[in-house]
């Protein structure tokens, strides 16, 4: 008979809130963290990521990366800055995006924490960034990639394997054996007719599964993304409006300049000047043309969602955007206006009643998103008030997650597992899937607590 080191999983992020991805798997003397993202949204969850790790990062031996999205992989330069000594496993392209997106949140995080001190709106004298563009750099260099549904041996009788998972380039699914049993991570599941990316792998079974509940309590509506746009931007353009889009600057951006280059050439909206003002945008949507075996989009439509809009590198450019003036459209990070160059954009044209805010995506509680999502209309940002009187659409139509009976659907391919965890969910969305899960699949479910620890041996 086999004997296996006793295994745990202790929730580290993402339990009862949907940033922070973060989970540590120990077995024997071996440590596995499963993500290592930031906490976004509310200034509770926020100062989660200035306390010390949970967990010993130097003891820590292996990181694995689900995807690129900083609530997944934005913790990275800050845990390596602390005492993490081992090795990044992801996919190809999530590296290639996390090339981007890591090294341009540390960049912002000097530049915000900078300008808080020369305008002297933070509380702290001296205000200082969660890690530099120079710690991003260094975390690039301990990252190794894997490919897809190929077994890793971590050492110990622990292995992985990384299965596609949809909703963004080089997003995985992660599949652990660890102490005799099977431990499988949704990561972020993707919405089954998103119009770039795949669908994700079928879910095989797991003796223990965690999985996301972001849009748990919700059904996406049957929208053609197209029919649900084009509205939007002939009616501002009619009034001679911007369209602002706050947009995720890697998979978001790239699904909405593929839409309207769609539309524009087919004549459904005007052509007006589109501004993609994000660097790390531009250079996203290059990875899409390297990694076509991955989407849905032809050649042809991704060179045409490549020249649809005017690039805009340098802050002086973005600064000049701020003195036009409409019909056109400015597609900037971040997407819950959080921080970026979309928030300059917005207290230059979000008091103007003839310019619209599109949301493209979910808003976490206690972003400047979800405020306007639910009605704000007025915005602190710069240590000011800023009035709000553009038109505030959400969009329906462009999520990259399943929503529940999507979710409920890639479950039951599988074999039940003997216990499931509901995760990255606010808590009555995770509550919701919870009831769902346990009402219609029969199987054990649970919505675990933040930095609770459970244990993963078989039943004796």
């Amino acid at each position: 008979m086999t004997r296996y080191a006793r295994a745990s999983l202790r929730f580290l992020g993402a339990a009862g809130t949907v940033t922070g991805s973060r989970y540590l798997v120990e077995a024997g003397s071996r440590r596995i963290l499963v993500d290592c993202g930031l906490f976004q949204g509310f200034k509770t969850l926020r100062d989660r990521n200035r306390k010390p790790f949970p967990a010993r990062p130097s003891a820590i031996d292996t990181v694995l990366l689900t995807h690129a999205h900083l609530d997944h992989s934005g913790y990275l330069p800050a845990l390596i800055r602390a005492g993490f000594a081992g090795r990044v496993l992801c996919t190809e392209a999530t590296a290639e995006l996390c090339g981007l997106i890591l090294p341009d949140s540390g960049h912002l995080q000097e530049e915000e924490a900078r300008y808080a001190a020369r305008k002297g709106f933070s509380k702290h004298r001296n205000p200082i960034p969660l890690y530099t563009l120079n710690d991003a750099e260094k975390a690039l260099k301990r990252f190794d990639t894997v490919e897809f549904r190929r077994r890793i041996d971590l050492g110990d009788g622990i292995a992985a394997t990384f299965v596609p998972a949809g909703h963004l380039l080089g997003a995985a699914q992660i599949r652990l054996e660890v102490g005799g049993s099977t431990v499988h991570f949704s990561g972020d599941l993707g919405h089954d007719p998103d119009p770039l990316m795949r669908p994700p792998a079928p879910f095989e079974g797991a003796d223990v599964l965690v999985c996301e509940s972001t849009y748990g309590n919700r059904r996406h509506p049957d929208i053609d993304p197209e029919a649900e746009l084009a509205p939007v931007l002939t009616r501002t353009f009619a009034r001679g409006g911007t369209v602002l889009i706050p947009a995720f600057a890697v998979g978001r951006a790239q699904g909405l300049m593929y839409h309207v280059a769609r539309l524009m050439a087919r004549g459904e909206i005007p052509r007006v000047p589109v501004y993609l003002n994000s660097p790390m945008a531009i250079d996203a949507t290059a990875i899409y043309h390297r990694h076509h075996e991955e989407h849905h989009i032809s050649r042809e439509d991704c060179m045409a969602m490549f020249r649809i809009a005017e690039r805009v590198n340098s802050v002086h450019q973005s600064k000049e955007l701020n003195t036009r003036q409409g019909p056109m459209i400015i597609v900037s990070a971040s997407g819950m206006l959080t921080g970026g160059r979309i928030l300059h954009h917005l207290a230059s044209f979000g008091g103007d009643r003839r310019n619209t805010i599109l949301l493209s995506g979910f808003q976490a509680g206690g972003t400047r998103g979800a405020a306007l999502s639910d009605g704000a209309r007025s915005l602190r940002m710069f240590g000011r008030e800023f009035p709000i009187e553009a038109e505030v659409v959400q969009l329906q139509s462009f999520s990259g997650h399943a929503d529940a009976n999507e979710i409920l659907q890639w479950m039951a391919a599988g074999r039940a597992p003997r216990m499931t965890y509901l995760t990255h969910g606010e808590p009555t969305t995770a509550d919701t899937l919870r009831q769902r899960v346990a009402h219609e699949l029969g199987w054990a479910v649970r919505v675990p607590d933040h930095l609770e620890t459970v244990h993963l041996d078989r039943p004796r």
